[in-house]
């Protein structure tokens, strides 16, 4: 699916090997030699129970580094620079690789093959009824009991003149959590020289199918200082899809004018939070049907820090969730994650797709491919 890695890392130099004594992991270091840029890569080998996967730690130089581990394509570390030059890490996540083993908050993980939630695990096509796990109550999330966030996916690094490339893949067998088809996906994370971290999901199958893949990353522009609440957002969105008291989705597209997932222009997170009973959890539509048009669908900005994360993605909708499930059982470096410690923004197709016909299909037949392009840029103001 692409190319090896012997020829893709021509011009970078090793700089050391660490052989591992059993407690201690793999590593190897590389940095590229290139004038214009100061690129480095480290890659560590780490086990989980008895899995291996690969963690590799990516410094554009330029103030940000991204930690992205080949076990649920997920991403650990995101370190972005503040207004003063000081970088910290921006997002939520465990300690030790090890503890996403069992990631039931699904911290910084890629998520498929369908995310979000489909209503009583269960969908049909072609006359055919299919029954998925249901592992939020009634319904299916985020791909079930073993979706594309607990599982290894080869990986390997790629150079590029202005930025650096781990490319993933997994291939879904075929009745995989109860989904049709094998579904054979390639995600591309890509880190840039001037602070932007580019995602790109492929997937092909060879039956007839369902796909939504994004990724979930919990986001904190503090450096986890305090909550989200003070954080400013604004969604390109001017509608939303209303849920019920399981957060399925009704059917109904609602505009938001007027409401409290009014966020067209910039607003606090908090300050219209307690309208919202449970907090936000919910789809905001930015486009009501497919495209490969790549718009902007979010800025989140926290004024103390000065930075400013602009989303991008080509899907038609974003989830907008507040960390309301948060709840105080996770604690790192000193900071204990509670409700709204961090929030996530997720492009994807519309929550429970396959089951509302008036919404953008979530459907992959054999010979097309499916694509979805997400592009996060970090700037200061």
């Amino acid at each position: 699916m692409y190319k090896p890695l012997t020829k893709c890392l021509m011009g970078i130099a090793l700089t050391g090997i660490l052989f591992s004594s059993c407690n201690a992991p793999q590593k190897d270091e590389k940095e590229m030699d290139k004038e214009t840029v100061n690129f480095k890569v480290k890659v560590n080998e780490v086990k989980l129970g008895d899995k291996n996967a690969k963690v590799f730690h990516l410094d554009n130089g330029n103030g940000m580094e991204v930690e992205i581990s080949s076990f649920g394509g997920i991403i650990s570390k995101l370190i972005v620079p503040d207004k003063e030059g000081n970088s910290e890490n921006i997002v939520l996540g465990y300690e030790n690789i090890a503890d996403y083993d069992n990631n039931d908050y699904y911290f910084g993980a890629a998520i498929g093959r369908f995310g979000n939630r489909i209503a009583k695990g269960q969908f049909e096509l072609d006359g055919q009824t299919y029954q998925l796990a249901t592992n939020d109550g009634n319904n299916h999330l985020h791909g079930g009991l073993l979706g594309f966030n607990r599982v290894i996916w080869d990986s390997e690094f790629q150079e590029r003149e202005k930025s650096m490339k781990v490319i993933m893949s997994y291939t879904s067998p075929d009745g995989e959590e109860g989904y049709p088809g094998n579904l054979k996906t390639t995600l591309t994370f890509e880190l840039t020289a001037d602070n932007k971290l580019l995602l790109e999901f492929e997937s092909e199958t060879d039956q007839a199918t369902i796909v939504n893949l994004t990724h979930h990353g919990y986001f904190n522009l503090s450096g986890m200082k305090e909550d989200i609440l003070g954080h400013q957002l604004t969604l390109n969105a001017s509608k939303y899809t209303p849920v019920d008291d399981e957060l399925i989705p009704t059917g109904e597209l609602k505009a938001v004018e007027g409401t409290a997932f009014d966020f067209t222009s910039s607003h606090k997170v908090g300050e219209r939070i307690a309208e919202v009973p449970g907090g936000y959890d919910h789809n905001f539509v930015v486009k009501e049907s497919h495209s490969d048009e790549l718009v902007k669908m979010a800025e989140l900005y926290h004024e103390a820090s000065g930075r400013l994360m602009e989303l991008y993605a080509d899907s038609p909708a974003v989830q907008f969730y507040s960390g309301n499930f948060l709840d105080g059982k996770v604690t790192v470096d000193n900071v204990t994650y509670n409700q709204y410690m961090g929030l996530c923004l997720e492009p994807q197709t519309f929550p429970n797709a396959p089951n509302e016909p008036s919404f953008p299909t979530a459907r992959l037949n054999p010979g097309e491919k499916y694509t979805h392009k997400i592009a996060y840029h970090f700037k200061v103001k």
